[in-house]
């Protein structure tokens, strides 16, 4: 019965998503070789799905799955506003008549924006609340969207910094009123990572790819033109937003009224300073999600270096699907029975430089052709399944650093030192913005997997020191308690 339910569970993927991806480059013939890796991911994400055993499974309580179900509606459409952004902005400032290089300000304006004004709201949201600090992740996109109806360059640039604003929003505040309404609620520690793989399984996986061919549908199928999406985008924010405000509770970090933000961005820096744990963990988050961003920008002029005639639509529902099996494969390394999140990542960060490290190789060990336009090359298709084995680890790496966060940043200062590690990843990914015509793509990649490589080093060192404290924390518990059993004798 388990193989027919997973036969069946693959044959519904491939009949529904397959047809729906043919949307993207309907002109064009789609190549054997695009739809075998697609298959294939999707027979693999519905093996794992459909194959969990009891061991692989957490035993919750139906308290705790109401209120996962809930965060993981309103986080699917918050991602739902977010994906559905992505593919079409480029194209957007395209159609209004910008070039490569005033587009690329607006790109570094949305990550410097993120970097400056983003710190400051989201460390907010530890003083003013979470549910608040959600709340205005929504009006800010909302406004972002709206200014995509301008042509005008000064608008577009408000809408950037708002949009940049709302990423830092999205990427902390949520986290940080989840793990605090968790504990809150006093649910076991150990939910929280089916929480986190549900959530990446849906929001960065499932909800993508569906984004991606509803954004399409109203482009291209419709006819709405490409400021469509953002107008879909406001209204599935608008509708999280209306839920959030009705069904939330708020939680505060340090609600302290004699605490100003200089005060919390000094206790965040003590705290990232005195703690090497937390250190540890915001270089290994920036090294990388510094290379996830740059392998975004990357990736298209890999698969096509002479114009290529490559389906990037379904190519990007292909590393979605990628990253749903990460984060099914996450969802089995979280489990109780299994090794701990800081033993297995190194593993992962390992793969993952050696999968960003393909296109050096296969530009030494395979002719570059010189013909323009044409089909994928035979380097290409290498360098393809290299980048879903890279989204896999994308997968893996999300649901984890949410857990390792919500184990080692302290509750008081989560969201202000969530922004502090988005510090040093806005200022790589502008640098590369600025400098990316600079560098061959094989000094770029090669950049990144040695990024990747590092991490996995302190990835070690991170699960050293953890051991040392938690040796240590024990040893003083068992003192305490001897302490504690020998007063009364003393008496």
């Amino acid at each position: 019965m388990r193989f027919v339910s997973t036969f069946l569970a693959l044959y519904k993927i491939t009949y529904f998503l397959l047809p729906l991806s043919l949307s993207f480059h309907r002109s064009e013939k789609m190549e054997v070789f695009y739809f075998m890796v697609f298959g294939a991911l999707a027979a693999v994400v519905a093996a794992l799905e459909f194959s969990k055993s009891s061991k692989d499974r957490i035993s919750t309580s139906p308290a705790f799955d109401s209120f996962k179900n809930s965060y993981l509606l309103v986080y699917s459409l918050m991602m739902a506003g977010d994906w559905l952004q992505g593919p079409y902005v480029y194209y957007l400032y395209s159609t209004y008549g910008f070039g490569k290089g005033e587009i690329g300000q607006l790109f570094i304006a949305g990550f410097g924006s993120s970097m400056l004004f983003g710190t400051i709201v989201g460390s907010l949201a530890d003083k003013q609340g979470r549910k608040r600090a959600c709340i205005t992740y929504c009006i800010t996109y909302i406004l972002s969207c709206i200014t995509k109806h301008s042509p005008e360059y000064r608008v577009l640039m408000v809408g950037r910094v708002l949009g940049g604003i709302a990423t830092s929003l999205l990427f902390s505040s949520f986290e940080s009123w989840l793990v605090a309404e968790h504990n809150k609620r006093g649910f076991d520690q150990q939910w929280l990572s089916v929480t986190f793989s549900k959530a990446i399984f849906l929001g960065n996986g499932l909800v993508a790819i569906l984004a991606g061919l509803f954004g399409n549908f109203l482009v291209d199928s419709v006819g709405l033109g490409p400021v469509a999406p953002f107008d879909a985008a406001a209204c599935f924010l608008a509708i999280g937003m209306a839920i959030i405000m009705s069904s939330w509770s708020e939680n505060y970090g340090d609600p302290s009224e004699n605490k100003d933000l200089i005060t919390q961005f000094k206790a965040a820096a003590s705290a990232i300073a005195s703690d090497e744990k937390i250190a540890l963990l915001g270089a290994i988050q920036s090294l990388f999600e510094g290379s996830m961003y740059t392998f975004v920008f990357l990736w298209t002029p890999a698969l096509s270096p002479n114009d290529e005639e490559i389906p990037h639509g379904f190519i990007f529902a292909t590393f979605m699907l990628a990253s749903m099996l990460g984060s099914s494969i996450a969802s089995r390394l979280m489990a109780p029975t299994s090794p701990k999140v800081e033993s297995y990542m190194q593993i992962v960060f390992v793969i993952s430089s050696a999968a960003l490290m393909l296109p050096v190789i296969t530009s030494f060990l395979v002719a570059a052709s010189g013909v323009k336009g044409g089909s994928i090359s035979f380097s290409g298709c290498i360098q393809l399944i290299g980048f879903c084995v890279f989204e896999a680890c994308v997968g893996i790496f999300w649901p984890s650093i949410m857990k390792m966060r919500s184990q080692y940043i302290p509750e008081e200062a989560r969201s202000t030192i969530m922004n502090f590690f988005r510090i040093p990843l806005n200022i790589f990914v502008c640098l590369v913005l600025y400098n990316v015509n600079a560098f061959p793509m094989t000094v770029m990649f090669g950049m990144c997997a040695i990024f990747l490589f590092v991490a996995s080093i302190l990835q070690r060192r991170l699960m050293v020191v953890a051991e040392i404290h938690k040796s240590r924390s024990q040893e003083w518990r068992g003192e305490k308690e001897m302490t504690a059993e020998a007063e009364p004798l003393n008496a």
